[in-house]
């Protein structure tokens, strides 16, 4: 799998999995069908910019000839006056006993001829749309998606649209079964009569009642209840005993302690999500909220009723969502390198929305320090580097442009290390900026990078600059003396004399020596500003900057004394070696370096024929 589609199949797996919780909470609070429907198209809009959604759904079984619901996200008003008159009728909630495709066909001809119509005429573009259906296949309403360019836009992938249409369904169902469930337990405060009424409402809707006589130590279910495990209405014993032996083994202490918690009104509600055998002996998830609704005067419970809705559908779409989460989260922390996700809010704020395990290498920090990692990170990054870090991430974020940067960490254990950022920014729908990116190591590549650098600049047996890095500090110095930054520099030209002979007669091996011990000697004399490099076999060069020809004829003085005050010695042989040099001055009038260092190349010349270990300063 591919970093981009691992990013992207992280997103969509995240992103579904928070929208189930979104969904949850809802439920949990007891939100409103249009107001949670709200929450998932505000949801759509920032996960998916330039999306504008629908949500048509029918408001409840009871009203279903009422005009239904009609969540949207800024589609123009009259688009929307067009749309609600889109009558929601009965006939349109039950699916035919068709094949998808010819479904989809079907659908085409009626919801979304009429939706394309609309949309066209206020130049949108209705680009997707798929049907909302509960379990049995009954129409619940539509999802769909328009857009102005459907080219700059990112799209739900086909995956996503059922999953997405499944988690709405499931949502509208349960606001519609809570709904039944609240006018049948107000029936049941009335009478058996009317339970049995409210029973019957609610059969074949996924939901099933029970009635428990606490001191008989009976239950009583309705059929939609046994229905639920594939029972009928004779296969169950209503004694209290056996319902718990349905109950999976693992489910059973927390199902016992939550009911007795209720029962000594410790709690207002009995609330439980756990799994029951049924008949065929396979497990289903369901939810049971139940209440006591009358005591006895000592306040122990005499009678408790309660709901039970079958949730497997949507505890098996969380499971499959949490296990895509953790495939995808153990991909990245196994890769060696930092997967995060960066955001810097519209009102100057900024953290990380996500980080992996390998946080711990890359800063030596933890993932659980998420809420101020930003202050640690910026912490760690080295000082030299950090300005223009900081540039780099405010200037992807001002062009949305791709960042890459290569940076110094200075880190608790590891000390100073190299780090390479990569990730792509997009703009959120608030005008925030999230970035999806990757830090990797590159410690060692820079290592190397240097090595090479090295290498390709310093003459690998003396260490000092080699001819080509010579000529361009050379030339650097020239320019700075053409900028009026110094008015002249001294250019020598080194060779020793009879190099040829301590070749012959001592070895190439002795010869290396030499000139290693020449070079450590033009080394130590050199001040910061100067600097010095092998241009040839036995030749040296050297410039001295700010320098005229009385303090550079000063400064060979010295290195021939150096060198005749140090003679090579060479298993007791001692070599005297003598060099003869030319001087020259740079100034801001010569063309390019090799003017000057010609002169003091002719100067050199003249010193060798003149006898060698001599100091020749080239003619004006």
């Amino acid at each position: 799998m591919s970093l981009d589609n691992l990013r992207k199949s992280n997103d969509d797996c995240q992103y579904l999995l928070d929208l189930y919780r979104l969904c949850m909470s809802g439920i949990a609070s007891k939100t409103a069908l249009d107001e949670s429907l709200r929450q998932v198209v505000a949801s759509l809009d920032t996960h998916y910019p330039g999306l504008l959604t629908a949500i048509m759904v029918s408001r409840d079984a009871e009203h279903e000839n009422e005009t239904g619901l009609l969540i949207t996200s800024n589609l123009p008003q009259a688009c929307l006056d067009v749309m609600q008159n889109i009558a929601v009728a009965a006939e349109n909630f039950h699916l035919p006993d068709t094949t998808p495709d010819q479904y989809e066909a079907q659908q085409q001809s009626t919801y979304v001829s009429q939706l394309q119509d609309v949309a066209q005429s206020h130049a949108l573009c209705l680009f997707d749309g798929i049907p909302i259906a509960d379990n049995e296949h009954a129409l619940l309403g539509g999802l769909y998606f328009f857009t102005k360019d459907i080219s700059s836009i990112k799209k739900p992938e086909g995956q996503v649209l059922h999953e997405l249409a499944s988690l709405i369904a499931n949502l509208v169902q349960h606001k519609h079964d809570q709904q039944k469930i609240q006018q049948a337990q107000v029936l049941a405060g009335q009478s058996q009569a009317s339970m049995l009424r409210m029973a019957l409402a609610i059969e074949g809707s996924g939901t099933g009642i029970w009635d428990r006589d606490v001191p008989a130590g009976q239950i009583h279910y309705s059929p939609g209840w046994k229905a639920i495990l594939g029972y009928t209405d004779a296969e169950i014993s209503n004694r209290i005993e056996e319902s718990y032996t349905r109950l999976h083994p693992e489910d059973l202490p927390y199902v016992q302690a939550t009911i007795k918690a209720h029962f000594e009104a410790q709690t207002e509600q009995y609330v439980v999500e756990h799994r029951v055998r049924c008949k065929d002996g396979s497990y289903k998830w369901i939810s049971s909220r139940g209440k006591v609704v009358s005591r006895a005067e000592d306040g122990s419970p005499l009678r408790m009723i309660g709901t039970t809705t079958d949730i497997t559908a949507m505890r098996t779409l969380s499971q499959r969502l949490q296990e895509s989460v953790d495939l995808v989260t153990c991909l990245t922390n196994e890769v060696p390198g930092l997967a995060y996700q960066y955001c810097m809010h519209v009102n100057g704020e900024e953290s990380f929305t996500y980080l992996s395990e390998g946080i711990r290498d890359i800063y030596e920090l933890s993932p659980a320090q998420m809420d101020e990692a930003v202050a640690l990170v910026n912490a760690r990054i080295h000082s030299e580097d950090f300005p223009a870090y900081r540039n780099a991430v405010l200037k992807s974020a001002s062009r949305l442009e791709y960042l890459h940067l290569e940076y110094r960490v200075n880190l608790p254990q590891q000390g100073m290390r190299w780090r390479q950022m990569d990730a792509r920014p997009r703009r959120l729908p608030d005008g925030s900026t999230l970035w999806h990116g990757f830090i990797t190591d590159v410690t060692e590549h820079k290592r190397i990078e240097q090595e090479l650098q090295e290498l390709a600049t310093i003459d690998f047996l003396t260490q000092i600059p080699n001819r080509r890095s010579f000529m361009g500090r050379m030339e650097e110095e020239l320019a700075r003396i053409q900028r009026g930054a110094s008015k002249s520099a001294a250019v020598l030209m080194c060779d020793l004399d009879n190099f040829k002979l301590i070749n012959d007669s001592y070895g190439h091996a002795v010869g290396d020596l030499v000139l290693r011990h020449f070079a450590h000697i033009l080394h130590d004399e050199l001040r910061k500003s100067d600097y010095a490099g092998r241009v040839g076999g036995e030749e040296f060069a050297v410039v001295l900057a700010g320098t005229g020809i009385a303090d550079a004829t000063i400064f060979a003085e010295r290195v021939q004394k150096q060198l005749l005050d140090t003679p090579v010695n060479v298993h007791s042989h001692i070599i005297p070696v003598t060099v003869s040099i030319g001087i020259a001055l740079m100034q801001a009038s010569d063309i390019d370096a090799d003017v000057s260092l010609s002169s003091s190349d002719m100067a050199l010349y003249r010193a060798k024929e003149d006898g060698r270990n001599r100091i020749i300063v080239a003619a004006d």
